[in-house]
């Protein structure tokens, strides 16, 4: 969703609220597709804060449908966002650098799906679990190891020590 900032830049001390329904039912991240489950509408403040210049405040937060990565079992993950920027007007004189900042302004246009996005991203966890616990599922069977003790053999033995294994059942008497 779009939002001109055109009077924010050009009236000294103004301050405006916005609140949004974020559109989007599900997030793409590293080629999934995950399931919104629960939005909170986006709560935005824009205020001037100086010729030209303005900051965007804003505060939503999501719940996403996600697997755990150690044994598949469905879990919500809630990611809240609180997020900053400086704006500045397209008269404004900025560097390259301030260019890249800012590519969610289209002129004086606030790109806020652009922004929250982003901001998505950067809050995603890297590694999502059912408990801080979670024993995975057994790599013989793959039962879930949480539900209990599959009976399995478990012994891995290391393979630098192969060697020396054959070395002791090659002189094994029968």
């Amino acid at each position: 969703m779009l939002y001109n900032l055109t009077d924010v830049f050009t009236s000294p001390d103004i301050t405006t609220e916005q609140v949004m329904d974020f559109t989007q039912d599900e997030y793409e991240c590293d080629g999934q597709s995950y399931e919104i489950v629960k939005k909170e509408p986006v709560h935005l403040v824009f205020s001037n804060i100086g010729k030209g210049k303005a900051k965007v405040n804003g505060h939503c937060a999501f719940s996403f449908a996600m697997q755990c990565d150690r044994c598949l079992k469905d879990v919500t993950t809630e990611i809240e966002l609180d997020f900053e920027y400086e704006v500045k007007s397209p008269e404004t004189e900025m560097n390259e650098e301030e260019k890249e900042e800012q590519s969610f302004m289209k002129g004086y246009q606030f790109d806020a799906d652009e922004v929250i996005n982003n901001e998505i991203l950067m809050k995603w966890p890297m590694k999502v679990l059912c408990s801080d616990d979670c024993k995975g599922i057994c790599p013989v069977c793959g039962n879930n190891l949480n539900d209990g003790d599959c009976g399995c053999d478990s012994f891995v033995p290391d393979p630098r020590l192969a060697k020396i294994k054959d070395i002791f059942n090659a002189n094994k008497e029968v």
